[in-house]
């Protein structure tokens, strides 16, 4: 995985050319071993129902955009506020529009890459009444 070792925005299009290539091994990559996703609002996932969550979406074969809005960077833990979408014609057929602001922790390890803590695509969306 190739990331800017200063530029903590980067690990932002390392993950969609991951995502858009299918790449799901170059996915994990872009996380921490204890990584934590919250592919739902209320649900945060690591290991193997990380993986799972990430592949159901990578299954839609659809192509991601994201584009970072604020980063914050405290030595080496960035805060990353991400706006993103993902919409398109599912393989079955379902029209799909996805979207939100991320809210992401990431910090660099001791090799310099930039990879998430937690992933947090949906950010403060509420959870559904």
């Amino acid at each position: 995985m190739t990331t800017s070792h200063d530029d903590p925005a980067h690990l932002v299009a390392t993950f969609l050319a991951a995502f858009n290539d299918g790449d799901a091994a170059a996915l994990e990559q872009a996380y921490e071993p204890q990584g934590v996703l919250v592919p739902r609002p209320g649900f945060p996932v690591t290991g193997p129902e990380r993986s799972a969550a990430n592949a159901y979406l990578l299954d839609m074969a659809l192509p991601m955009d994201a584009r970072p809005r604020h980063v914050y960077v405290a030595g080496d833990i960035a805060l990353l506020i991400v706006d993103w979408s993902l919409r398109g014609t599912a393989p079955d057929g379902t029209a799909v529009h996805l979207h939100g602001t991320a809210t992401d922790v990431a910090r660099r390890g001791a090799d310099g890459v930039w990879r998430y803590v937690i992933d947090n695509p949906f950010g403060t969306a509420l959870l559904p009444a």
